[in-house]
């Protein structure tokens, strides 16, 4: 049989990456699938080297939430590539999308840029350090904050009180003051504090989990974590390199009436190209280099393209603030198609423009709940779709992101392709 030429380009890719790709879940190894090599975008619609065009509910892993090559955004990149493409000085633009976090996020009183969502994560954890004088951080299993060697850690049997890496090559030392508990479990943050008593720096969380799948926080879990972090003089950070202008154009914190003392965002503020920002409350952001003895530094961090395609993103997003009850109001048509079509076989988490399908009957709140999901199910039923022209992320624990662009017929199409897999399914 021929091979396509994504197949091609795979093969050759595995003599030349690890894995053949540049990042591991691009790989589809779990899904025992050929990664297609995509070649254009343009709206809701992703095209392969092949020529299939794909409805895309990756979204670049989330901050295309006005979809691919919106055309306000391409023409700031395009006007800024004529002025130069880096300085590696202060131009006008930051202070511009600098003032535009500010004033669209409160809570955020100052903020850094820089150009990843680890960077963003690591950065503010080391703020906390520096602030607080305490070196432990709490972080929840199951949610994801960058590649760092000190976040790259997993609970144990001994998930209260030591925690392991995670990854080869990171040393025991690096992990051993990130502390973990579970997500929506009051009870295991409670027990870390009273254990280590005036030495936690800063509780780091999603607000919303977004790499085990979708993961809502139970009611009041995020004001529990604000009440118990200031009375023991530590940090709450928010993770918002996923839910950070999608959930509301305030965030989490505007979202759930929380507000953090500090918050990272990644993607979306540089509209999908490589960016990131951390800030919070200006006392905190103040000990940052050169004001402060916390020391961060980066060459490209507000790179003038990145933040020229930034700025038309947030000042589109703030000047069309309907198109968060437009993207609710899809989402939750293909939530209720999902559950309509395959019932108690299926569990679906949705936020705003977020959702997850667990194939599981249980309710997912945790991430053992989310692991108890069938993942060669969930093989099959990525297989389905995409073979249909719906391309979603490939695993069980990634979200399921829309955007401005999906139209209804989009949104029509898929849950046809939903009706079809479930028809499939049910006739095995």
């Amino acid at each position: 049989m021929t091979k396509t030429k994504s197949e091609e380009l795979f093969d050759e890719a595995q003599h030349l990456m690890p894995g053949g790709v540049n990042s591991p879940v691009r790989a589809f190894k779990n899904v025992h699938r050929t990664p297609r090599f995509i070649k254009s975008a343009k709206g809701s619609s992703i095209i392969d080297v092949d020529g299939v065009r794909y409805i895309d509910y990756v979204c670049s892993w989330g901050p295309l939430i006005l979809g691919h090559a919106f055309p306000s955004v391409i023409d700031a990149v395009k006007n800024a590539t004529e002025d130069g493409l880096s300085f590696g000085a202060p131009t006008e633009k930051e202070v511009c999308i600098a003032r535009l976090v500010c004033d669209l996020m409160p809570h955020v009183e100052m903020l850094r840029l820089v150009n990843s969502g680890t960077e963003a994560v690591m950065s503010a954890i080391r703020v906390a350090r520096g602030f607080t004088g305490r070196n432990k951080i709490v972080k929840f299993k199951g949610c994801y904050h960058g590649h760092s060697d000190g976040l790259l850690v997993k609970a144990g049997s001994a998930a209260l009180t030591t925690s392991i890496p995670d990854s080869a090559g990171v040393p025991p030392s690096c992990a051993k003051d990130t502390l973990v508990a579970l997500y929506n479990d009051e009870q295991s943050v409670q027990e870390l504090f009273s254990k280590h008593k005036n030495e936690i720096a800063a509780v780091i969380v999603e607000p919303v989990a977004a790499n085990m799948g979708v993961v809502l926080p139970k009611n009041g879990f995020l004001h529990f974590l604000r009440d118990i972090t200031k009375k023991n003089g530590s940090l709450l950070i928010f993770d918002e390199v996923i839910t950070g202008f999608r959930l509301s154009i305030g965030g989490a914190g505007a979202y759930f009436d929380v507000k953090p003392d500090l918050v990272t965002l990644g993607k979306i503020i540089g509209g999908g190209l490589p960016m990131g920002a951390y800030g919070g409350r200006r006392d905190i952001m103040k000990c940052v280099s050169p004001v402060g003895n916390v020391y961060q530094a980066g060459t490209l961090s507000g790179n003038p393209v990145t933040v020229s395609a930034g700025i038309a993103t947030l000042e589109y997003l703030s000047s069309h603030l309907e198109l968060y009850a437009q993207l609710e109001s899809k989402t939750q048509k293909l939530s209720d198609s999902f559950r309509s079509s395959f019932g108690k076989l299926v569990q679906v988490n949705q936020i705003a423009s977020l959702m997850s399908v667990f194939w599981t009957q249980n309710p997912v709140t945790d991430y053992e709940s989310a692991v108890c999901s069938d993942t060669k199910r969930f093989s099959d039923y990525f297989g389905f779709m995409l073979d249909h022209g719906i391309y979603i992320a490939p695993s069980q624990f990634e979200a399921l992101f829309v955007s401005a662009a999906h139209s209804d017929e989009d949104i029509d199409s898929t849950i046809q392709v939903i009706q079809k897999y479930a028809k499939h399914l049910f006739e095995k």
